[in-house]
């Protein structure tokens, strides 16, 4: 998968998380190279939910 699947990918996904919990931004779900973990870490404070819920949530999306 290359870059631009990924952020395709990623864009779909994002939006389906938004609809999921209001309370998440644009700013919250910003994918940036190198930066995932962080990213990730973020969403895991916000939502309340452990690294495996978050995953799911994103997978499952």
């Amino acid at each position: 998968m290359n870059t631009t699947e990924i952020k395709g990918t990623w864009n779909e996904q994002k939006g389906k998380l938004k609809q999921k919990f209001a309370e998440l931004t644009d700013n919250d779900l910003m994918f940036e190279e190198g930066k995932k973990d962080e990213m990730l870490g973020k969403l895991q404070i916000k939502l309340g939910k452990t690294k495996e819920e978050l995953a799911n949530l994103i997978a499952g999306s």
